[in-house]
């Protein structure tokens, strides 16, 4: 007998042919970020314009820095009476060191069913799988229950000041009607061991808090005794950041994580019973520890010094940076701590600063999101989780927009997706690009 047609219409195969010809294209688009302003996005947000006009979505650049563009476009919804979704993704890339790369960053190069480039999994992956959906639809005449919003931003990887940081203030009435969002990491396969297939789902990010310590002392010679030495207070008081053991503070999201994780490897959490001792827990979690041990505590990794001229010459100024993490609800415990690791001698102010998030995992949404992968990937187990960084789901929090890590990905057994996070080699398998499309275009039909 033959198989009755999927009532939500399967991708086509055009769809299947862009996604991947749209992510290895925008590898090839060099949108390095280096920070301070040094980026230009303005080709890869002309690149996705184009395509959305293609398909008679209107699209509108915005700019509050010439090069440094962003788009926005709305697909109108069939209910006016429905929330709006926002869809985002970011146009910008960490910088890559070609000459530490198998193949050169910036080829988009497609071999043996994988695409290789700086972005394949940060984040032009999934600006491809937007793009490839909503062409789809133009193509078929589809319009979803809801509003659509679109935003390609610009500057994430740095302040996002260019990007949705911008947009939040200056062009807030482009995301009218929007409640919930997703965006980046989430829904990605984690191979647990013994078989076990995990996606996580985020639902939640820790906060960011990125420090700048400056110590005063003494200039002087180098041979002479000097009490005052602003390097040596710097360095003790980057020493006790650097070695400080936060406590461990449990939000609702990773509560969650922990407790289906758990389950999942036969074991009851009881986190609320006196004296639970959680680090003992994820060691017999094996891998799947990895998804949480990052975001149970707040963090502060020591990452940048500067300090003299000469190595004769004692400076009377030097400076150091921390990249902080906030868990929600842990930010007076941060300040407090700073304070007093910093001590009398080094003072310390936020270089950047963003909130923590949470979004909920009882909610329709959250169910929509799990039901979209788990249709697609049947034996699997989706999960909660919390992001230790962070995403322009912070700055759309302003807005009132809750926000989801949701860029599926099918992943083979030994392919380490977090790893690939800024780091040599980033890749993504072709498969992987044609389950995100297909596992995104449902949700986004079902919204």
């Amino acid at each position: 007998m033959a198989e009755a047609p999927d009532p939500l219409g399967p991708v086509d195969q055009q769809a299947l042919d862009e996604v991947v010809a749209f992510t290895s294209e925008l590898i090839r688009i060099d949108t390095t970020n280096r920070g301070g302003g040094d980026c230009r996005e303005r080709p890869a947000a002309e690149y996705v314009a184009e395509r959305l006009a293609d398909a008679g979505i209107e699209p509108t650049l915005l700019e509050r820095t010439p090069g440094r563009t962003n788009v926005v476009a709305r697909i109108p919804g069939t209910d006016p009476t429905a929330d709006a979704l926002l869809v985002h993704g970011h146009l910008d890339v960490v910088p890559a060191e070609p000459a530490d790369w198998s193949v050169h960053p910036f080829s988009g190069e497609v071999r043996d069913g994988v695409v290789w480039g700086r972005g394949a999994v940060d984040m032009k992956n999934m600006d491809a799988m937007v793009l490839s959906v909503v062409r789809g639809w133009a193509r078929e005449g589809f319009r979803p229950a809801r509003d659509i919003v679109i935003a390609y931003t610009a500057d994430e990887e740095d302040s996002a000041a260019d990007g949705s940081g911008f947009l939040t203030e200056e062009h807030t009435g482009l995301f009218e009607g929007c409640t919930e969002g997703v965006s980046e990491s989430g829904a990605f396969t984690f191979h647990a061991g013994d078989g076990l297939s995990l996606y996580p789902i985020a639902a939640g990010e820790r906060g960011t808090g990125w420090l700048k310590l400056t110590a005063e002392g003494r200039a002087g010679h180098g041979s002479k005794v000097n009490r005052e030495n602003a390097v040596s207070a710097l360095a003790a008081a980057v020493a006790r950041i650097g070695d400080h053991e936060w406590p461990i503070r449990l939000t609702p999201t990773v509560r969650a994580a922990i407790t289906e994780i758990a389950a999942l490897h036969g074991i009851t959490a009881d986190l609320d019973e006196p004296g639970f001792d959680v680090a003992q827990l994820l060691g017999k979690l094996g891998p799947a520890a990895s998804l949480v041990e990052n975001t149970i505590r707040n963090s502060s990794n020591p990452t940048m010094l500067d300090a003299g001229y000469k190595v004769n010459v004692i400076p009377g100024h030097a400076t150091a940076f921390v990249d902080g993490r906030m868990v929600p609800g842990g930010d007076e415990e941060f300040h407090a701590t700073l304070d007093r690791l910093t001590g009398p001698l080094v003072s310390w102010e936020f270089y950047h600063r963003e909130t923590a998030l949470t979004a909920p995992v009882d909610s329709p949404t959250y169910a929509k999101l799990r039901a979209a992968v788990e249709r697609f990937d049947p034996g699997a187990h989706t999960v909660p989780y919390c992001m230790s960084g962070g995403t322009d789901a912070k700055q759309f929090s302003r807005l009132g927009i809750t926000g989801y890590g949701f860029t599926p990905l099918k992943l083979p057994v030994g392919f380490d997706y977090q790893r690939m996070f800024h780091g040599v080699d980033e890749r993504v398998p072709v498969d992987a690009l044609h389950f995100g499309v297909r596992v995104l275009d449902h949700y986004l039909r079902t919204a």
